[in-house]
């Protein structure tokens, strides 16, 4: 488009990398660990540099807890992990990549560090168990001291604490601490695989009193969402959050990226988890000036239309906003009647239900595994209300039952309010919107009380004239950001997406299942505001923490165009289990698996039965509907085990599965390459996360984070660089996404340059979507994908059907197809493949 959106700023210099910043065309995300290596990422560089990719882009590689499996779990930030390799390992595979013009990029975690087990892995946190507020490290750790006795406190017992002293497990013991080793040995307190640090001058006190004692207290786990004091990673007791606000913090725990930047190991930063920040705005804006306006990322969830703060310095998110528009555009809306009626029938929900669901969710999180969280920020409120004669009579109760309605009634993960700055104005309408939401839920007596609430949240005038800012009412307004993404992550991805069977592929990571299905002008409209807002952002389809796979996703949406005949085929899949169906089994999980086996079940069959169940008792587990994590339903999970275990090795079942494949064979490649493709073409950085350049039928972590074979892709695509035609989806995959990675890599100005534009491209039917990424206003690509194939098949398929091409001579890198441009016949063009990559001719 010529102009920007009204209301966009094009080009905004908060939206790109600073001068002479490298900015990746595309990346290629490799998770890290005991089975992928830093230098067994070296061993991958010669594959993704013909794949056509331009950067690495690495899971976290700072030292983690031991037997991480991923990386988040930080305990030092001065060290390449030993178990990656070590910084030598790291140079050697910036070396290689750099050998062959790739770069790096590094997800970098800013806002919490483990709590290992022993806790002297992480040294800091070590240094505070030992000293207190008196420790070093005291400022690291966000840590409420004047709760729990002044003591920090450590939810590691099996038992309540009098029970684990009269069993005698808790003891007193001596040892040489790793790191510590100057210190000659120490005493010690011993739970089972636990060490912590004696106080100076407790050693001898009798063991009751030496433990209470202590700057930390020894507490059974259970008293986590309760009493905790520090500030957590969602509700993941062992992740510890650290307060990155205080330079001296900032400073110490990025010391060792910043000097990788520097140095040209590597090219940007992925930032996990922003909005758990005290002010995430603020970090940013110092993290490009201490790497000089490097690329730098942000996992940021969007939540329907929402957009990034405009002073956010940074390229853009992750992608989440992007995939769950495109997914839903690949998506059936006349689906939606049947899919809804036949979950009605097994689960009892309504397609009216969700908003429900997401509250009864959202309010089950806030009275249990975040209540911790809930109290600390009705004490804040109380005790800033209790202080003020005009604000006294708000009570303690009423704050509580305000704070609990606005958290259920808020939409998004964070407001924007930084104290002391002026309000976005989009935040000031969204907290104002919950609070009208949450008002109608309350009494009338509550009213007034909410006034006050909303008013300190703003950071407005509450009470006395003239007082808005001071100590605790600037904590009350970060913690209540801090929780709302806590509520939305716990409440709304981690259990309401669990329970909501319509269809599954919808519940993603930043989806919105409200949304059965997107327009095509729709994803135009954000494809063409994106290239304003964002255009050097990430795009993806699959991530590390995605619930499922793309291609996973792919034959689930297929569902949405034979709805009527996937109807049938559960009716007679509950026939055929109805001999080992059991009465345990319930309705929203039996949909659940239906479409799990649906989403996973290829001509090759259907993937390993351990990998279904695995994620069955994970997604009942999450749903806190018949178990859960912290009290597991035995005799639900072993029943929900069988259940799936026979139907895997049911002939019947088997016997359907395989039509079912094969009926939609059509459908599940045409969404598979239309997806891919326009994902690689869109306005951003496209990324492809490993093994995803093939059909690759994942769940949920730890599933999607499984090996990939690289040499037996490497070997793909060598035989299809010789010409040889593709001989499955699996080649075709293969080819779309390295053509399109290798034009990306050839044309960066038509991708990312700050010249580069979206245009769309007219068709005369629905089934097609197609756009032009120019240069200048100058059409260079075309992208032209099939959408929704069981439809257009009954529409006698591109009979009559044309695409308005720009005017000039083009090839199609997928066919070698040359086309002239105007008016044309989409036919011809689909002829091989139900997607093409158009580029004009002569570039």
């Amino acid at each position: 488009m010529s102009d920007a959106p009204e209301g966009t700023q094009a080009g905004s210099a908060r939206r790109r990398p600073g001068p002479g910043r490298p900015v990746p065309v595309s990346t290629y995300r490799l998770q890290l660990g005991s089975d992928l290596t830093l230098d067994d990422a070296a061993a991958l560089v010669p594959y993704l540099a013909d794949l056509g990719v331009t950067h690495v882009y690495l899971s976290p590689v700072l030292t983690a807890a031991p037997g991480s499996t991923h990386g988040y779990d930080v305990v030092d930030h001065t060290e390449i992990a030993p178990l990656l390799g070590g910084r030598a390992a790291l140079d050697r595979l910036a070396a290689a990549a750099h050998g062959r013009g790739l770069g790096l990029i590094l997800d970098i975690v800013p806002n919490h560090m483990a709590v290992p087990t022993p806790v002297w892995h992480n040294r800091a946190l070590w240094s505070v168990l030992s000293d207190g507020p008196e420790s070093e490290y005291a400022a690291w750790f966000d840590v409420d001291w004047s709760a729990g006795e002044g003591a920090l406190l450590m939810p590691v017992l099996g038992d309540r604490i009098g029970a684990v002293l009269a069993s005698g497990e808790l003891v007193l013991d001596r040892a040489v601490i790793p790191g510590h080793e100057d210190a000659g040995e120490i005493d010690v307190l011993r739970y089972h695989e636990h060490v912590f640090p004696v106080r100076t001058g407790t050693a001898a006190l009798p063991l009751g009193e030496l433990v209470d004692r202590q700057h930390y207290r020894l507490a059974y786990w259970r008293v986590a969402d309760e009493e905790l004091n520090y500030r957590r990673f969602f509700d993941v007791g062992t992740l510890a959050a650290i307060r990155v606000e205080d330079p001296e913090v900032f400073d110490a725990s990025h010391a060792l990226v910043l000097e990788l930047l520097a140095a040209g190991i590597i090219d940007g930063l992925r930032i996990d988890h922003p909005d758990g920040l005290a002010d995430p705005g603020g970090y940013l804006s110092r993290l490009a000036d201490a790497t000089d306006g490097a690329w730098v990322a942000v996992e940021k969830i969007l939540a329907g239309d929402e957009e990034l703060p405009a002073d956010w310095v940074t390229v853009g998110t992750t992608g989440y906003e992007g995939l769950w528009r495109l997914q839903s555009t690949f998506t059936d809306p006349g689906g939606a009647t049947t899919l809804g009626a036949l979950m009605h029938r097994i689960t009892g929900d309504s397609p009216a239900d969700l908003p429900r669901i997401i509250d009864q969710a959202k309010r089950e999180i806030v009275d249990g595994a975040l209540y911790a969280e809930v109290h600390r920020l009705t004490e804040l409120a109380a005790s800033i209300c209790r202080d003020d004669l005009r604000l006294r009579d708000h009570t303690w109760r009423a704050l509580q039952d305000c704070l609990i309605e606005l958290l259920v009634a808020f939409d998004r993960y964070r407001a924007y309010v930084v104290p002391g700055e002026a309000m976005h104005p989009a935040s000031a309408e969204a907290l104002g919107a919950a609070a009208e939401i949450a008002r109608a839920r309350l009494t009338p007596e509550r009213s007034a009380t909410m006034d006050v609430l909303v008013d300190l949240l703003m950071g407005r005038e509450a009470g006395s004239a003239g007082r808005t800012r001071g100590a605790r009412r600037d904590e009350l307004v970060v913690r209540f950001q801090q929780t709302c993404g806590a509520v939305m992550a716990k409440g709304v991805e981690d259990t309401a997406f669990y329970r909501w069977t319509h269809e599954v592929g919808l519940c993603e990571v930043g989806g919105e299942p409200s949304r059965f299905s997107f327009r095509l002008e729709e994803l135009h409209a954000w494809a063409a505001r994106a290239q304003w807002q964002t255009p050097v952002g990430m795009t993806t389809l699959s991530t590390h923490d995605t619930k499922r796979g793309e291609d996973t996703r792919n034959r689930l949406g297929v569902l949405t165009e034979l709805s009527t005949e996937w109807a049938v085929l559960v009716d007679d899949l509950r026939a055929a289990s109805a001999g080992y169906r059991t009465a345990l089994l319930d309705g929203r999980t039996e949909n659940l698996l239906w479409q799990t086996l649906a989403g996973t079940w290829s001509e090759d069959g259907p993937i390993a039965t351990g990998r279904v169940t695995e994620y069955l008792i994970k997604a009942a587990r999450e749903s806190k509907d018949r178990t859960r994590w912290t009290a597991p339903d035995e005799a639900y999970e072993a029943a929900l085990i069988e259940v799936a275990t026979r139907a895997l090795a049911d002939p019947k079942v088997a016997e359907l599965f395989g039509d079912w494949v094969a009926r939609t064979a059509v459908g599940v490649q045409v969404a598979t390459l239309g997806t891919k493709l326009v994902q690689l073409t869109i306005p951003g950085v496209a990324d492809v996360y490993q093994g995803t350049e093939v059909p690759t039928l994942t769940l949920v972590d730890p599933d999607n984070r499984r090996p990939v074979d690289h040499d037996a892709l490497a070997a793909r695509l060598a035989r299809l660089d010789t010409g040889t035609t593709p001989r499955d989806l699996a080649d075709e995959k293969l080819l779309v996404t390295s053509r399109a990675l290798r034009l990306r890599r050839d044309l960066p100005e038509a991708f990312i340059g700050t010249h580069a534009g979206y245009t769309p491209l007219a068709t005369s039917t629905g089934h097609a979507f197609a756009f032009a990424r120019t240069v200048d206003g100058a059409p260079q690509v075309v992208t032209l994908a099939t959408r929704l194939a069981v439809g257009l098949d009954r529409l006698r398929g591109w009979a009559g059907h044309t695409i308005a091409l720009p005017e000039g001579d083009w090839v199609d890198v997928l066919s070698d197809r040359v086309v002239t441009g105007g008016v044309q016949p989409i036919a011809p063009l689909l002829e091989r493949l139900p997607v093409a990559l158009l580029v004009r001719a002569g570039l």
